[in-house]
């Protein structure tokens, strides 16, 4: 299953059934899991560990060290979970010391020119459409949705189930089932399409939208939103995640978008 002008090193663990193209060098430290096609002229650099039946297009390059100056040569890793596809020219680096691995769940799709820095987590069935750029130390949920040509800045978190629109800056804390639209990045409501998509039935999506109202229609303050949704609103697993996210948040959540503000 491999073309004899591809590079393995003797000491890289890939199983028996991994198919991989021409011109691809595949590093000492790294795991390749069964049923796993590598296309031509893909790097795969030592701390990379890769989940069975995964698509790795032509050009990618996975567990390169971090684009940071404080790394100093200290041993990270780069994990990727089952039948995920990672498209063209993906770039995925490997931990610092300060995490010591970036993490990509399974059955996600990262399109192409996309760049995952150091530390991040990503979640299992998330879309990177073409050339996001995410920085370092970013953290999103599962069933995430980043549009194109969108850059998501350093410790950044997106809260699952989000829809962020394409060409977007994110800068804040984005909390999860929502809709994240406009220059700048502004709440633009419940991800209700993406939700009914997942299961979630309609009782379950106004139960989500009833406590967005407090956060950003209410004219309340993120504490007082808080308190009068722990009160007020019925416990669920859905409420007790968003209280969570918002109260927890180290850069502060989008703001709902109020006209004159820069938008196009």
């Amino acid at each position: 299953m491999t073309h004899p002008y591809t590079y393995i090193d003797p000491n890289a663990k890939v199983a028996p059934n991994v198919k991989i193209d021409p011109f691809t060098v595949i590093h000492g430290d790294v795991q390749i899991g069964e049923g796993t096609w590598i296309g031509s002229n893909v790097t795969i650099m030592d701390g990379t560990r890769i989940g069975k039946n995964c698509r790795i297009f032509p050009g990618a390059v996975l567990g390169a060290v971090p684009q940071d100056l404080k790394f100093a040569g200290e041993k990270s890793i780069v994990t990727v979970g089952d039948g995920t596809t990672i498209r063209e020219f993906v770039t995925i680096n490997r931990g610092t010391e300060d995490r010591g691995k970036t993490t990509v769940g399974s059955n996600c799709l990262i399109m192409a020119y996309s760049h995952i820095a150091h530390d991040c987590s990503i979640g299992n069935n998330v879309i990177l459409s073409n050339s996001v750029q995410v920085a370092g130390h970013v953290v999103m949920g599962d069933w995430v949705v980043v549009g194109g040509v969108s850059a998501v800045h350093q410790f950044v978190n997106i809260g699952q189930h989000c829809f962020v629109a394409g060409g977007s800056l994110v800068s804040k804390d984005v909390p999860p089932y929502i809709k994240a639209v406009r220059n700048p990045l502004s709440y633009g409501g419940v991800n209700s399409v993406g939700l009914k998509r997942r299961g979630f039935d309609v009782t379950q999506i106004n139960h989500i939208l009833d406590i967005y109202r407090y956060i950003y229609n209410k004219g309340l303050n993120t504490s007082q939103a808080l308190e009068y949704i722990e009160e007020e609103i019925s416990a669920s697993d859905e409420r007790d995640e968003i209280v969570t996210f918002v109260r927890d948040s180290g850069r502060g959540i989008i703001k709902r978008f109020t006209k004159g503000n820069g938008d196009d």
